[in-house]
């Protein structure tokens, strides 16, 4: 294949992943489900749940987020003052922040999830078929891996 045509195609797969991303998002963003927490805040709470012990370092927890470092920190800080998690600093490095999910928190993310999964289903799971759902999963990892190298 001609890196013309490669170039061409890999456009063209950026611009449809995109745009179904946009289209999928604003879907998200309309949805009933951010009463408790923002969209945004959902995130920083959903990847710390992700963790076993519920905890992260603050420059680990930026680079799942789409958001500048500045910014996150005002969002832990303002998710700290609404007592969803805790800070504290790194005993490995006395340089880092550690954010950690409170038992508040949990709850929080576990409710909001919930009601976020439930319009994934019905807005991604209803578009695609089992066998399509999982090939763009795998897809998307795939994507995901070659940019984290």
């Amino acid at each position: 294949m001609s890196p013309v045509n490669r170039t061409a195609l890999a456009t063209d797969a950026w611009e449809s992943l995109f745009r179904a991303q946009v289209s999928v998002m604003r879907g998200l963003a309309a949805a009933d489900t951010w009463d408790e927490v923002t969209q945004r805040e959902y995130d920083v709470l959903f990847n710390l749940s992700r963790e076993p012990d519920g905890r992260l370092r603050l420059r680990d927890l930026n680079r799942s987020i789409l958001m500048a470092q500045p910014s996150l920190s005002r969002m832990v800080e303002r998710l700290e003052l609404s007592g969803l998690v805790t800070r504290h600093g790194d005993p490995g490095d006395r340089r880092g922040t550690v954010v950690e999910l409170t038992s508040e928190g949990r709850r929080v993310q576990q409710a909001v999830g919930r009601r976020h999964v439930a319009h994934i289903r019905r807005s991604v799971g209803s578009a695609l078929e089992p066998d399509e759902l999982e090939v763009l999963a795998q897809l998307c990892r795939k994507l995901q891996l070659a940019q984290n190298g």
